[in-house]
């Protein structure tokens, strides 16, 4: 079993709290008995390790289904090809790529335009349907093909999609999208395309239903996941993806975020401390805004065992870290 934990820590001061606040006796237990796989957070990150374009908890899952997942490959991890995989779509030829088209709002503040969470929208399979068709001939005079996989999952299919990069959609959220735009030449057809459904969905009645509901309109898409055709995972993989920290950590609500924390400690890692303790095969990916870090269990001496074994190791610490 492999566990992936994504946004299990974040930067902000809030956060930062929220993490020195954390009782996690499971966790701290669990990494007593374990070791880092790989290279060990350093004390002091690169600054610009969290503008990277694909997420550390991409980065993980790619490395483990063994895909390429180094440098060159930031922003080229074909996400939205697993995506649409598990949403049932035919796959495509090899010499297309995939990308994930997020329908989303992006909010015009007085310094920046950001971008909410498709998942926070509420939007139904009608509406989202209502708004797919009306946006997909824009991108099919540019011989793109759309695909429907669900309300807030839509797929392009184009060869220029296997060498362009793209932000993931987790990093852009509540975030400048100005940051995540990037120079890539084909990125300019993006840019336009963007502009016109902006136009296109700016007095579309939908919109209008959605706003005399209470609801935000639906005004623009992301593109994410985007990369040449890698193999796709298998279903028995062993990884575990438990992702019940990302929603209150893209929403800002640390209090919930912790509730999580103290959720995951009672059930999945007090699960993997008794796994570990048994001697049986486990990793643990921690995850966080700028890296992640691997655990597999490390080889005990006979006198480390039973009352003798390892102690706690403080979890806040490495938490803060990544």
């Amino acid at each position: 079993m492999h566990l992936v934990l994504p946004f299990a820590s974040a930067l902000t001061p809030p956060a930062q709290h929220a993490i020195s606040t954390l009782a996690l006796p499971n966790l701290e237990r669990l990494l007593g008995r374990l070791q880092p796989a790989g290279p060990a957070p350093a004390a002091a990150p690169e600054e610009d390790e969290e503008l990277s374009l694909s997420a550390p908890h991409e980065q993980v899952l790619a490395a483990a289904w063994g895909w390429p997942a180094g440098p060159a490959q930031d922003g080229l991890l074909p996400m939205a090809a697993v995506a649409a995989q598990r949403d049932g779509l035919a796959p495509v030829d090899d010499e297309l790529g995939w990308g994930l088209l997020s329908p989303t709002h992006w909010h015009v503040g007085t310094d920046q335009v950001s971008l909410t969470d498709p998942a926070t929208l509420g939007l139904d399979e009608a509406m989202s349907r209502t708004l797919f068709d009306a946006l997909r001939p824009l991108f099919e005079e540019d011989g793109w093909k759309l695909q429907w996989g669900a309300p807030t999952r839509w797929y392009a299919t184009h060869p220029s999609l296997r060498n362009l990069p793209t932000a993931a959609l987790d990093r852009v959220i509540g975030r400048n999208v100005d940051l995540w735009l990037n120079t890539h030449p084909q990125a300019r057809l993006i840019r336009r395309l963007q502009a016109e459904v902006q136009m296109l969905l700016y007095n579309h009645p939908a919109n209008d239903e959605r706003e005399a509901r209470g609801l935000l309109p639906v005004n623009s898409f992301w593109l994410s996941g985007t990369g040449p055709t890698q193999p796709m995972p298998r279903a028995d993989a062993g990884i575990v993806h438990d992702d019940r920290l990302r929603a209150p950590a893209l929403a800002g609500d640390w209090t919930t975020w912790a509730e999580a924390w103290a959720a995951l400690d009672a059930g999945p890692l007090a699960e993997a401390l008794a796994s570990v303790t048994a001697g049986q095969a486990f990793m643990l990916s921690l995850c966080g805004e700028r890296r992640a870090q691997t655990y597999t269990p490390r080889p005990l001496a006979w006198w480390q065992r039973g009352p003798l074994a390892p102690g706690r190791v403080h979890a806040a610490p490495l938490l803060a870290s990544l």
